[in-house]
């Protein structure tokens, strides 16, 4: 499995403002280049977090990518994976709809009732009794046949992800404005490293629209 982390982040490393609503960072050129490392991917991961505050759809837009997909054998869009411990997604969330396959990971804690209301919406994946067990939560997805996965946050979940040593690359847009704000969401929250900090290796710089865009990979 490859596990790719995609973000946009301001020159500060803010991911949205303190109030945690959808914040633009990335211009018309990054939009390109994440909608077609979607199409290049068998799946897109999300934390709760970024369900309840955006309710993304996570498809990809151009049509021709959709094409390309379905002749090389594969759906239009990519899988959509949800790390939900507790089974908080609405059932009439986007991500949840007809227009791909949606896997739903929780933990044995999440209430019965919410998980029932989501089964013919999506494949419930159940890992770890309180929390999502992530790396037997990949492992069940890898089962599936998802071995390329891109992660488009949010910071809780870059930080857990790193935590267990899923990260293969982490690609960053850095823009061109201040957003501030102890409380803002930064790209890799969570509870921090005090020690055994992930190191990076820089493999791309690039000017992109107004920012930058870097792409790492992962030593542990």
């Amino acid at each position: 499995m490859n596990v790719v982390v995609n973000a946009a982040m301001s020159a500060d490393g803010k991911l949205s403002s303190r109030r945690r609503e959808q914040v633009t960072i990335s211009g018309s050129e990054d939009f390109e280049r994440v909608d077609r490392l979607r199409a290049d991917s068998d799946a897109v991961v999300v934390g709760i977090g970024t369900v309840l505050a955006d309710d993304p759809r996570l498809t990809v837009k151009d049509r021709d990518r959709r094409e390309r997909r379905l002749e090389n054998g594969e759906p239009a869009n990519p899988a959509r994976v949800v790390v939900d411990s507790n089974a908080r997604t609405p059932p009439d969330a986007r991500i949840v709809d007809e227009q791909a396959e949606t896997y739903l990971c929780v933990s044995e804690n999440a209430p019965v009732e919410r998980r029932m209301n989501l089964s013919d919406r999506a494949t419930l994946v159940t890992a770890g009794e309180k929390r999502v067990d992530l790396l037997r939560a990949f492992a069940m997805l890898q089962q599936n046949g998802l071995e390329r996965l891109m992660v488009e946050g949010g910071g809780e979940l870059i930080f857990s992800l790193l935590e267990n040593g899923l990260v293969d690359e982490l690609t960053v847009f850095v823009g061109p404005q201040i957003i501030g704000g102890r409380d803002a969401p930064t790209l890799a929250d969570g509870d921090g490293f005090v020690e055994n900090f992930p190191e990076l290796s820089l493999e791309e710089l690039e000017k992109v629209d107004d920012g930058v865009l870097l792409r790492w990979t992962v030593q542990y």
